[in-house]
């Protein structure tokens, strides 16, 4: 893990960062308030193409990465190559509408350890971000 700190009176303590990357402001949005709702720093970004991704993770650092499946320019299994070639130790969940065993097979081989069907519920997904992180999970 890349804890991350966020200090508030003097304080330091650590905060699992997680990545949300998808081109819905709406889905974005709403996956960064869940998130941050359980206790998570959250950085939302959308990616022009797969070769951006090597860079953001690097300056980011974050400790999960939480990408929708579809978006123009830039899809879930090419997010998931480029996190497997930069930093295979990042957890990477998937989100998409349209869940099939192909894609499921296909996603494992680059190491997604999730894909979330939409549409799904807050506690749906804080539990699949917890399972990521394993046992040292804030949730």
């Amino acid at each position: 893990m890349y804890p991350s700190f966020r200090s508030a009176k003097g304080y330091t303590f650590d905060v699992t960062k997680i990545l949300v990357i998808d081109d819905s402001k709406m889905m974005s949005r709403c996956l960064h308030l869940w998130l941050e709702a359980a206790g998570y720093d959250v950085e939302e970004w959308v990616p022009f193409s797969p070769m951006e991704v090597p860079d953001h993770l690097l300056a980011s650092a974050p400790d999960l990465i939480l990408s929708d499946y579809q978006m123009p320019g830039c899809n879930g299994a090419s997010i998931a190559r480029m996190v497997q070639k930069t930093n295979p130790d990042i957890p990477l969940l998937i989100l998409t509408s349209f869940k099939t065993k192909e894609m499921d097979a296909n996603l494992q081989k680059f190491g997604v350890r999730q894909v979330l069907a939409k549409p799904f519920g807050a506690e749906a997904l804080i539990r699949a971000v917890a399972d990521a992180l394993g046992p040292t999970s804030q949730s």
